[in-house]
């Protein structure tokens, strides 16, 4: 596999591992065996490595490269940046939309309505799916490599156990995509803003609440 290939897969593997909790939060990591189980050599292994540490995945303490463990403290921190980045992207959305953004949001909008509230995984994808929609029509290359690399992090949070799954909370979700759906529509910047700034603060309570009843409270 060509060097360029190899790191993009490497890295591509691992972090998913990370993601998806099979390399566990502290787990070690060597580039050996690290090297073994993606089936490159240990040059992609470094480049891989480098680029996980830059996403704040791994570390490196006294005993050697480990996957980073992220205290509650510091996911609802990442929470609130979030909640600002996707407050900026919708208020970005609202300024640049065209019609034709607007129809394909609108349609976006509807598909929820085909989503089983009773599965997290379809909630999940189709959150991140209207948002990502969001995004696109903000058309913000230097926002959108923000909000990915802080969504990055959070990740394997939200795959654990996600803050949409909580009771009530689809109903919420959904609420507040039709109302930001609106102010983009209306071109209303500040609108935009708020209901997104209001609806992903509304997610960190949540998290929040989370962490006290899984007795993890800050």
């Amino acid at each position: 596999m060509p060097t360029s290939q190899g790191r993009i897969a490497a890295y591509t593997k691992i972090r998913d591992a990370i993601i998806s909790g099979e390399f566990a939060p502290g787990q070690p990591l060597s580039e050996s065996a690290l090297a073994q189980w993606c089936g490159v050599s240990r040059t992609p292994i470094r480049e891989a490595i480098g680029r996980l540490e830059q996403d704040t995945l791994v570390t490196w303490n006294e005993n050697g490269l480990v996957v980073r463990a992220l205290e509650p403290e510091e996911i609802l921190d990442i929470y609130e940046v979030r909640a600002y980045l996707e407050a900026a992207s919708a208020r970005t959305a609202a300024d640049r939309r065209t019609d034709r953004d607007l129809q394909m949001l609108r349609a976006t909008l509807a598909n929820g309505d085909n989503v089983d509230p009773d599965s997290a995984e379809e909630m999940v994808k189709y959150s991140r799916s209207f948002m990502g929609h969001v995004l696109r029509i903000a058309r913000n290359s230097a926002l959108e490599d923000a909000l990915n690399r802080v969504k990055l992090q959070l990740a394997r949070t939200v795959e654990a156990r996600p803050a949409v799954a909580a009771p009530g909370r689809w109903a919420k979700s959904r609420q507040f995509q039709a109302a930001v759906t609106d102010r983009i529509a209306a071109r209303d910047l500040d609108g935009a803003y708020g209901v997104t700034l209001d609806h992903f603060f509304a997610a960190r309570d949540v998290r929040l609440a989370m962490f006290n009843e899984e007795g993890t409270g800050l």
